[in-house]
């Protein structure tokens, strides 16, 4: 991008010396920061490079490119986003919105993608099934002035505007939080996300550099749980029938299925960290005093709502971050209040993080429960 931008300048004086006039460069220029609403689009670390495309006129075509969709959080972010472009402030700069579903395909995500880009769409979200091989459509959401918005599942790239909470950071709390409880040895186990995205690697990162850390002792038994309450629930039954019993646990997903299966195997309660999944802290509510000593971090799915006001802030012509951190949300064992971060009215697999003041972005969970969960087509 640096040298496409290099390039573009000495066009530009080329042009300028010939007596050319008319000439327009695609894309987005890096400029000086500060961005548009720093409380809500924060730029992730000191040295985060700032962002600039050309305002249009709206209202804007939107289209969400979904990778994954066989878990909750998935479903839930599909609902939140529907409900999000409802509201009347949102639907005002929106005429029209579609969101698909390519599954783990990176080629089906990439093709579909394009083909939104050739139907002559303003912006596009996505959640890549990859952390790498999208250049080309970068290139070409580039050329056609498309803003394109990974986010959740993020790029290694700086070439294109993007939106996460720090996956890294979160996998270092959840070790923290063990150790806190269990010291510095023991036998640990860590159920996996979805196995090729930037999230499961990032937050096994952060939880291992802390865990292997010089001092400390740990065996620990790694699972893939797909961020999927069933599918954890049999992997962690299944790693218990061969393990026998565990010290303490990391679960990136579908931590409710994974405490389940602790309690059907008759093991006593560990500390364990997980994602916010209502039912993962209705468990901690419930069993605290008797050893689930619970820390729920959420990666909310209301990323997309929040990747979906930062498209449109581009759209508008505002500065923005090249990469925006959201905090993370959570909630220990000590600070859980029913109504209030989790619900026990509520299934257990809806996610409780979806309210972002700084953002003015406050969706309900009456509005999000009621969008269907197919995709918009």
């Amino acid at each position: 991008m640096k040298n496409l931008l290099k390039s573009s300048v000495v066009g530009l004086a080329l042009c300028a010396s010939l007596g050319v006039t008319g000439v327009a460069f695609a894309g987005p220029t890096y400029v000086d920061g500060p961005g548009a609403l720093p409380a809500c689009f924060t730029p992730w670390a000191e040295d985060t490079k700032f962002m600039q495309w050309e305002k249009k006129e709206g209202p804007f075509k939107v289209a969400v490119v979904n990778g994954f969709v066989g878990n909750s959080w998935r479903i839930q972010m599909v609902q939140t986003a529907k409900a999000y472009v409802e509201q009347p402030e949102i639907a005002s700069q929106i005429s029209e919105f579609k969101i698909v579903s390519t599954g783990t395909d990176a080629a089906a995500q990439l093709g579909a993608i394009e083909d939104f880009i050739n139907q002559g769409y303003d912006a596009i979200i996505t959640i890549a099934v990859s952390p790498t091989g999208f250049d080309r459509a970068i290139r070409i959401a580039d050329r056609n002035d498309v803003v394109l918005v990974p986010f959740d599942n993020i790029l290694d790239t700086e070439a294109v505007m993007m939106v996460n909470e720090d996956q890294l950071l979160m996998g270092e709390m959840a070790a923290n939080h063990l150790i806190k409880h269990i010291g510095n040895s023991g036998k640990i186990l860590e159920v996996r996300g979805l196995a090729g995205n930037s999230v499961d690697r990032d937050r096994h990162l952060g939880f291992r550099k802390i865990m292997e850390a010089a001092g400390n002792e740990f065996e620990i038994i790694e699972v893939v749980g797909n961020w999927d309450d069933g599918q954890a629930q049999k992997v962690t039954s299944d790693a218990l029938a061969v393990h026998g019993s565990f010290d303490a646990v990391f679960t990136q997903g579908g931590s409710t299925g994974t405490v389940r299966a602790f309690m059907e195997a008759g093991h006593k309660f560990v500390p364990t960290a997980g994602e916010a999944e209502n039912g993962f802290r209705k468990l901690i509510a419930l069993h605290s005093d008797e050893g689930l000593k619970g820390l729920s971090m959420g990666q909310t799915p209301g990323l997309g709502a929040i990747s979906i006001k930062a498209a449109l802030s581009a759209l508008n012509g505002e500065v923005m971050p090249q990469l925006i951190s959201v905090p993370i949300p959570f909630a220990d064992y000590n600070t859980l209040v029913d109504g209030e971060n989790f619900w026990s009215d509520l299934s257990d697999n809806f996610f409780t993080a979806n309210e972002f003041p700084p953002c003015d972005v406050n969706i309900s969970a009456i509005e999000i429960m009621a969008q269907s969960k197919d995709d918009s087509q």
